[in-house]
């Protein structure tokens, strides 16, 4: 089994309606949905592309997936949350857009994301001492010689290449795509999910997601709210 800390909106928001029907599956349900019929992309069109995403569920990684270090279990796991988010105050990225990332549909934070980089930051080592080290094979996977010295000391050191100074905060919305398609499904995907960008997207929780088994889709155990600052004030 392998665990994950992601960020996921609040379930029901119009961000995570859009998402899941994008993708065609709730992770927080476990359920596949309908994907809707675009003008320019049709529901089987848009499952093709969106084939490996919806296998993670519509989530923002902040810790990548991990199996538990010897010793340490679910419970423990937690316990590390609770104690994380008591600590941890609500914040809003203040805005998100769509971008391609190396040919990958996401959303992105439309400005500087200061606050939001530190939050991953301090989950990346929170929680590391949870974590098991990486074995050979899932080293090998993650194919290390595409990776710059930086990244590949990430992926040794904390069990993912892109961590800290090499982090990008993103959503992913698709497999890579053809440069030809690029440009229609990026056209196609800002008016879909024009509700939902342009305003700001509270961070109010984090998100654990677990894979059962090699292979299974991912889905949503524990959504822990994080601290707001009126509890924080009169606590």
């Amino acid at each position: 089994m392998r665990y994950a800390l992601y960020f996921t909106p609040e379930p029901n928001s119009d961000l995570a309606d859009l998402g899941e029907r994008w993708l065609g599956r709730s992770a927080v349900t476990g359920k596949t949905l309908e994907h809707p019929d675009l003008p320019g992309l049709s529901a089987s069109n848009l499952a093709v592309l969106t084939g490996p995403a919806r296998r993670y569920g519509f989530h923002g990684t902040l810790k990548a997936p991990f199996r538990l270090a010897d010793g340490m279990s679910e419970a423990d796991l937690l316990l590390a949350m609770e104690r994380f988010a008591e600590g941890t105050q609500v914040f809003e990225i203040p805005a998100l857009q769509l971008s391609l990332l190396e040919g990958f549909l996401a959303l992105t934070p439309g400005g500087r994301a200061d606050q939001l980089n530190l939050f991953a930051n301090s989950v990346v080592e929170h929680f590391e001492p949870l974590r098991a080290e990486l074995s050979e094979k899932e080293i090998e996977r993650r194919n290390p010689d595409r990776l710059s010295s930086e990244e590949l000391k990430n992926l040794v050191r904390w069990g993912y290449p892109y961590v800290f100074d090499r982090f990008r905060f993103h959503m992913t919305l698709s497999t890579r795509l053809p440069e030809v398609d690029a440009a229609k499904v990026m056209g196609v995907a800002t008016a879909y999910f024009a509700p939902a960008t342009g305003c700001p997207v509270p961070v109010d929780a984090l998100t654990l997601s677990v894979e059962p088994e090699p292979g299974a889709p991912f889905q949503i155990h524990t959504r822990m709210p994080l601290a707001s600052q009126h509890l924080r004030k009169t606590a």
